[in-house]
């Protein structure tokens, strides 16, 4: 479930209300049973609704013990016995607006701009105008510049530093870790579905966990999952102005350069290396060792230990061969036209 230290549950909540606020259309000998979350597929209990928007999923949906569904009217049949199903046209939208029923973010309300609620250990330094909000933790030793604002919940290791006019929420920081001024961790991921009214977010209700002497540059932003956890490995070190979205998970000891970004739920094993403006599209598998050369536009997974370049990115000695034929080919198409 969402972690309760950031999301506050609204639920139990009757399916027949879920089907009137979506749309969707269900049994009514159903509507009287009760949710009280939304999940994924792959972390869905007898509690939890859940959606399924393409056939190849009704095998995981075959096996989850999800209370309800919902589902596009072809694959309405399909629903397992035991699991009931909301039909809808737009199964991902009608669960966005499910979990915007059931689950709302904490908020940090009241005059005081640090919670009476938020613990901060010894040798803790504060810069004017911080706020800390309700529940947050802040370890011993740790800094804060001006003007950061440090969201409900939120747990910060000790020995950090935190730089000025950052942006921390939903998120668990271990030991030492280093965030440079304007840095947003715990932002909305990018989620949108087509809902009844046009174009609607998806709720973001996972985290985001920096590990241990992790160093995030100036301005760059870790957005927290869409349900799971967004991961950065211990000693990781990320550069000024890069993105990491939802649901990625970088591995250790990385290192990133600037206006770098990975796109969703990639997966980038230890010791990876990220030249500038490297961009990685989503749901791939980068190889522990893995290297990527500056303004590489990776497009498939990168086997562990290979070096690769371009757009789209390939291995590295075989882009070079490329570049240097064309270059050739250009010349003596240049030097034929001279004659």
């Amino acid at each position: 479930m969402p972690d309760p230290r950031f999301f506050q549950d609204l639920g139990p909540v009757a399916l027949s209300e879920l089907a009137q606020l979506t749309g969707a259309e269900i049994s009514p000998e159903t509507g009287g049973v009760r949710v009280s979350r939304v999940a994924t597929l792959a972390r869905a209990d007898r509690d939890s609704i859940t959606f399924i928007n393409d056939k190849k999923y009704l095998p995981d949906l075959a096996e989850s013990p999800a209370a309800a569904c919902f589902t596009p009217p072809q694959l309405a049949a399909q629903v397992p016995q035991g699991c009931i199903a909301l039909v809808t046209r737009m199964p991902q939208g009608a669960y966005a607006m499910a979990a915007n029923r059931l689950h709302q973010p904490r908020l940090h309300v009241g005059e005081a701009a640090i919670s009476p609620d938020a613990v901060l250990e010894a040798g803790v330094k504060l810069g004017p105008g911080v706020v800390i909000g309700p529940g947050a933790r802040i370890g011993a030793n740790t800094v804060i510049g001006a003007n950061t604002v440090i969201g409900p919940g939120v747990t910060i290791g000790r020995d950090g530093q935190i730089g000025t006019n950052a942006s921390i929420a939903f998120a668990l920081i271990g030991d030492r870790v280093k965030i440079l001024s304007n840095a947003v961790i715990g932002e909305h991921g990018f989620g949108a579905t087509g809902g009844p009214t046009g174009v609607i977010d998806v709720p973001q209700l996972g985290r985001v966990i920096l590990q241990d002497s992790v160093t995030i540059g100036a301005g760059t932003c870790v957005d927290r999952g869409a349900y799971e956890d967004t991961v950065v490995g211990e000693n990781t070190k990320i550069d000024n102005l890069v993105q990491i979205a939802h649901n990625v998970r970088l591995g250790r000891n990385c290192v990133m350069a600037a206006h770098s970004g990975i796109s969703g739920s990639t997966v980038v094993g230890d010791g990876v290396a990220f030249g500038g403006r490297a961009g990685l599209k989503d749901h791939l598998v980068v190889g522990e060792g893995a290297q990527i050369a500056a303004g590489a536009g990776v497009l498939r997974d990168i086997p562990a230990g290979e070096t690769w370049g371009g757009f789209p990115a390939q291995p590295i000695r075989q882009w070079i061969r490329e570049v240097t034929w064309v270059a050739r080919a250009a010349k003596r198409g240049r030097e034929g036209a001279d004659r």
